[in-house]
């Protein structure tokens, strides 16, 4: 399986972030993975921010406090990323990432023991 992130490098505070992961190699849909979405900040390690499951259940880091919305488009094999309202502490390498189904709590304590991770893509926000 492998996954590859897209999406813009540069987005003005207030705006909405948008990204996709473009999934091949596997389904969205019939390889049970929970398929997540992360982000690393110098200094701050990895934030785990939310992921879609096979089934298309969601779940978002209580951090990010109703800013993000996780879809997916089944017909393309991918799932998305929106990050509203993004300020410049939002600039980050944002990764896409497959986990087997977990606990939440597990899912957002082993992010390095995930199965497959996209290569990331650097966002900054500034105006």
């Amino acid at each position: 399986v492998q996954l590859r992130e897209s999406g813009p490098g540069l987005v003005k505070p207030s705006q909405t972030l948008s990204l996709t992961c473009t999934v091949s190699g596997g389904s969205i849909i019939t390889n049970y993975y929970y398929w997540t979405w992360i982000r690393q900040t110098p200094g701050k390690g990895l934030e785990w921010l939310g992921y879609i499951s096979y089934s298309g259940s969601t779940y978002y880091s209580p951090s990010l406090k109703g800013r993000s919305d996780i879809s997916r488009d089944t017909s393309k094999n991918q799932f998305t990323l929106q990050l509203y309202s993004v300020t410049p502490e939002d600039t980050a390498v944002y990764y896409c990432a497959a986990t087997k189904p977990l606990s939440v709590y597990q899912a957002m304590c082993i992010m390095d023991e995930y199965d497959y991770w996209g290569q990331g893509t650097q966002v900054t926000v500034s105006s």
